[in-house]
C-alpha cells in the first residue's frame, strides 16, 4: 500500500445525523461523501484520513478499509490473515488490539477469528496483541466475505483535548458541532446558551468562527500506523484561520458550571471571544448586535431534574424567547416533546431522533422569531 493508495474510509457518527456530517465532510473538500447507517463513507488516501480526524467536527471516529479475502472455515482465515500484508500498515513495535465480527458466515465464532488474526499478526509482523493496546484492528466476517479496518482515531474525536472540567449529562463536541450545522449555523452570527453547562456550544460556535481545527491539540491512533507521514501532517495542522468580531455567550445558574466553562474556553484557545456569566433564564436578555441563534440542551426528564417543575421551566424559556429575542433563531435539543411543546415556540418539522447518552433525543429549531 503505496503513500497514494486509496481507501475506503468510514465516518463514524451519532445515529440520526448522518446526512449533517455527509453536508460537513463535502463542505470540506471530502468529495464523493455519502450518508450510510451509522456514519458516512467515501473514497481517500492517508493525506484524507489525516485530515478527517484533525478537522472534521462531527465525526466519532475514522475508519479505514484496508482489505479482505473470502474465507468459509477459521483454517482458511489464518492462511490468508498470514498472507496479508500487514506490514504495509501496521508496525512491529507498535501493539494492536483485534476485534472481530461475525453475521451470516460460517465463521460465526467472533472470539476465534480475532485469536486467528491475531496470532497471525502477531507471528508473521512480530506486533505484539494485547486488550488494551490503543491501535484497533477490526475484522468483519459477513456472508463469509472478511474485510480488516483501522480505527485511525483512538480515543473518540469527542474529546478535543480542552474540556477538563464537566457537570452532568455533558453535550459531546461532535453532537454539539452537528446540532450548530443543522440550526444552520457557518460561524458568521452570535450564538447564545442559556443553560451552557460546561460550555460546549459557545465553544464549539467560537471554534468555528474562528477557524480553529478540532482536532489541533490532541493525538491519534495513525501516528502509530507505518503510513504515517509526521511532516506532512505537521503541514495539516493549524490552530486558526480567521477572526471574528462576534461574541459568544453561555450562562447557567449554576456558578461551578461558570467556572467550568471559564476554565474550559481558556484551554481551548477562545476566552477572548467568549463569555460566561451566572444567570436565570428568567433574566435572559439579547447580546448588542445582530440576532443569531440561542441554541438550548435544557436538563432532561428521566435523567435530571423534575419532570412538572421542567414544563413551568419551559414555559418560562418560550415566554422569555417570544418576548425578547425577536429576530433570533431558536434549536433545543430534548428527548421530551411534551417539553419541547411547553414553550410555545413556532418549531419547524422535526427531524430523526439522536443517539444521545442512550436516550434518543431531537432538535426543534425556528426559523427567526
Amino acid at each position: 500500500m503505496t503513500s497514494d493508495a486509496a481507501f475506503d474510509l468510514f465516518l463514524v457518527c451519532n445515529p440520526g445525523l448522518e446526512p449533517v456530517l455527509r453536508d460537513e465532510a463535502l463542505a470540506l473538500g471530502f468529495t464523493g461523501a455519502r450518508a450510510v447507517p451509522g456514519g458516512v463513507e467515501l473514497r481517500g488516501g492517508w493525506p484524507e484520513v489525516w485530515r478527517a480526524n484533525l478537522e472534521l467536527r462531527g465525526a466519532t471516529r475514522v475508519l479505514v478499509r484496508i482489505g479482505g479475502f473470502p474465507a468459509v472455515h477459521l483454517a482458511q482465515l489464518d492462511k490468508r490473515s498470514r498472507k496479508f500484508p500487514w506490514g504495509e500498515v501496521l508496525r512491529p513495535d507498535v501493539p494492536v488490539n483485534v476485534e472481530a465480527t461475525c453475521k451470516g458466515s460460517k465463521i460465526y465464532h467472533d472470539r476465534a477469528a480475532a485469536q486467528r488474526v491475531a496470532t497471525a499478526i502477531s507471528e508473521e509482523l512480530g506486533a505484539p496483541v494485547t486488550k488494551d493496546a490503543a491501535l484497533r484492528v477490526m475484522v468483519r466476517i459477513e456472508d463469509n466475505l472478511v474485510t480488516f479496518s483501522l480505527d485511525t482515531t483512538g480515543e473518540s474525536l469527542h474529546k478535543r483535548g480542552h474540556k477538563a472540567a464537566v457537570g452532568k449529562a455533558p453535550m459531546r463536541e461532535t453532537l454539539a458541532a452537528l446540532f450548530l450545522r443543522q440550526c444552520g449555523y457557518t460561524g458568521d452570527e452570535t450564538v447564545v446558551d442559556p443553560m451552557c453547562g460546561s460550555g460546549t456550544f459557545p465553544i464549539e460556535a467560537a471554534e468555528i468562527a474562528l477557524g480553529m481545527q478540532p482536532g489541533r491539540s490532541r493525538a491519534f491512533a495513525f501516528e502509530k500506523l507505518a503510513s504515517y507521514d509526521p511532516e506532512a501532517v505537521a503541514a495539516l495542522r493549524h490552530d486558526r484561520t480567521g477572526a471574528t468580531d462576534l461574541r459568544f455567550y453561555g450562562f447557567d445558574r449554576d456558578e461551578g458550571a461558570i467556572a467550568n466553562s471559564t476554565a474550559n474556553a481558556e484551554r481551548a484557545g477562545v476566552s477572548d471571544v467568549v463569555r460566561f456569566a451566572r444567570g436565570a433564564i428568567s433574566d435572559l436578555t439579547p447580546p448588542e448586535g445582530a440576532p443569531g441563534l440561542v441554541v438550548i440542551n435544557p436538563p432532561y426528564g428521566g435523567r435530571i431534574g423534575n419532570r412538572k417543575m421542567l414544563f413551568a421551566l419551559h414555559g418560562t424559556m418560550g415566554e422569555v424567547l417570544m418576548t425578547r429575542f425577536r429576530g433570533w433563531r431558536v434549536g433545543i435539543i430534548t428527548d421530551d416533546g411534551g417539553l419541547a411543546k411547553a414553550t410555545g415556540l413556532p418549531f419547524l418539522p422535526t427531524g430523526r431522533a439522536v443517539d444521545h447518552g442512550g436516550l434518543k433525543v431531537k432538535l426543534y429549531r425556528t426559523e427567526a422569531l
